[in-house]
């Protein structure tokens, strides 16, 4: 294997610490996914800066530079705290020759809004929740065919930000409040969509031409907090001391209704090329109790820590931790924009 010059992007604030090897686990989970990724390239051989970016771009320029990297590990989801801005970081490393790991700014742009690519998928006939957006300063108006319950969440941001119980409405005036809730507080458009009952799985796709689908993971919440409707609120995906306290885990979907589990890997392969993704994806479902399949949205870049979803779903499928590195640094090698 090639020793290569890995420039890893990554907020400033995530940048682990010299000693970040020696602290337990627990001291490390701000940064888990930073540190799994540095920590695992270096002992695979390769030579890594970690580069924290967040408002200025000349970094980045000065890094390519005097560092001449082989290949950059993005690791942003933001830039300038806003997270449409991420594609313009990807752009940048195109301009400047550089490869990368991750999704191509075409796939960033159209996924990250998330009415934007529910519309595409509606136009290939691919199953998603009825939906309404709801942009800042207007005035919100239900439409009539958008039936109660609702969920109601940021339109662009990820990672489950503003979702909590309270994001499911079930009448006008809920609604109403938690557009504005989200308007207020996340500071962006909002998105009502119909709320699915039933089972939350996920699926990974790895690949740019060739695609694999990874193993079916399944959001599990084991106490008797998880009384319906259960969604995946920030605390369930983010807060280490609720998800143990909870039972909270992300396991091996099993006991699907019939035919689900063999439809998904195809479906998901699809999603994500009529999205235009690349480098590797996460798609988010609700399986039904009636065994439809219905998609919530794809995330590209998704969360890559040794513990999360898709790092857990390679395992699964016989792909260890560092070997999964080492194939999304080939596929950036790879990607399309770079070919002669």
């Amino acid at each position: 294997m090639k020793r290569l010059r890995v420039l890893a992007l990554m907020h400033p604030d995530l940048v682990p610490p010299p000693d970040a090897a020696s602290l337990p686990a627990e001291a490390r989970f701000a940064y888990k996914t930073e540190f799994d990724v540095v920590h695992t390239l270096q002992q695979l051989g390769h030579e890594v800066r970690a580069l924290g970016v967040q408002d200025e771009l000349q970094p980045i320029r000065v890094a390519v530079e005097e560092f001449k990297p082989d290949v950059a590990f993005n690791l942003l989801e933001e830039f300038q705290g806003n997270v449409l801005f991420d594609q313009n970081v990807v752009s940048l490393l195109e301009l400047l020759r550089v490869p990368y790991t991750g999704c191509n700014p075409r796939g960033l742009i159209i996924s990250r809004e998330k009415a934007l690519s529910k519309k595409l998928l509606v136009y290939h006939r691919i199953r998603v929740p009825a939906f309404q957006a709801f942009p800042l300063g207007l005035k919100v108006r239900r439409p009539r065919q958008l039936a109660f319950p609702l969920i109601v969440k940021s339109l662009t941001e990820h990672s489950s930000l503003g979702i909590s119980k309270a994001s499911i409405v079930y009448d006008d005036g809920e609604l109403v409040d938690r557009v504005k809730f989200v308007h207020r507080r996340v500071k962006t458009d909002a998105i009502a969509e119909q709320y699915i009952e039933g089972r939350e799985v996920y699926v990974g796709v790895l690949g740019n031409e060739r695609l694999t689908a990874l193993p079916t993971r399944e959001l599990v919440i084991a106490s008797a907090h998880s009384d319906p409707p259960v969604i995946a609120t920030e605390k369930v995906k983010h807060d280490l001391q609720y998800q143990e306290r909870h039972g909270i885990e992300q396991k091996p979907a099993v006991d699907l209704p019939p035919g689900v589990a063999a439809k998904l890997p195809h479906l998901s392969k699809r999603i994500y090329r009529i999205l235009g993704l690349s480098g590797y994806a996460r798609i988010d479902y609700r399986v039904s109790p009636d065994g439809l399949i219905w998609c919530l949205e794809a995330n590209p870049n998704p969360e890559i820590a040794q513990a999360e979803e898709f790092a857990s779903a390679a395992a699964q499928a016989g792909i260890s931790y560092p070997e999964l590195l080492q194939r999304l640094l080939n596929l950036g090698l790879k990607g399309s924009a770079f070919e002669e």
